[in-house]
Parts: structure tokens; sequence; C-alpha cells
């Protein structure tokens, strides 16, 4: 249960701490000269679109492929229940 508990919390706060990862990698960049304080447009085109990139190749590393089957969604059975799957 404690395990259960501490992944909630990291996922959480794990949006938490990019956003300051973020703040504190763009501050150090600005004090380099290597961004401009404008409007940052480029960095962010850029920070989604390796994102984009990031999300399809984890898409295509973790998922195993198979779209065949049928859908059999949960039901009671004498009085418990049957999780659903595909078959």
């Amino acid at each position: 249960m404690g395990r259960l508990i501490a992944i909630e919390v990291a996922l959480f706060l794990a949006p938490f701490a990019i956003f300051a990862l973020l703040l504190l990698a763009r501050r150090r960049a600005l004090s380099l000269g290597l961004l401009r304080a404008e409007a940052p447009v480029i960095e962010l085109a850029i920070g989604g679109l390796l994102l984009v990139v990031a999300s399809l190749i984890a898409l295509a590393a973790f998922h195993d492929g198979t779209a065949g089957g049928t859908y059999v969604p949960d039901r009671f059975e004498n009085g418990r229940l049957v999780p659903g799957r595909i078959q």
C-alpha cells in the first residue's frame, strides 16, 4: 500500500519538479545568452516537438502491437465481479 501511495505522490509532484528544473535551466540559459528574454515561442515549439517525438518513441517501444480480439466488459456472476478482458 505504501508503494502505491508513493507512486501517486511522485506522479503528483513530478510536474512541479519538472517546472522548477525548467525555470532553473531557463535562468541559467538567459544568463549565458543562449535564450532571449522575450516570448520564447521557438523554444516552446522545439520543446513540444521533442515531447511529441519522445511520446511516439515510448508508444512504439512499450506497445505490444496486438490490436485484435473482442472486448468482454466487466460483469457480475453469482454476486462476484468478473473483470473485463480481451479475448
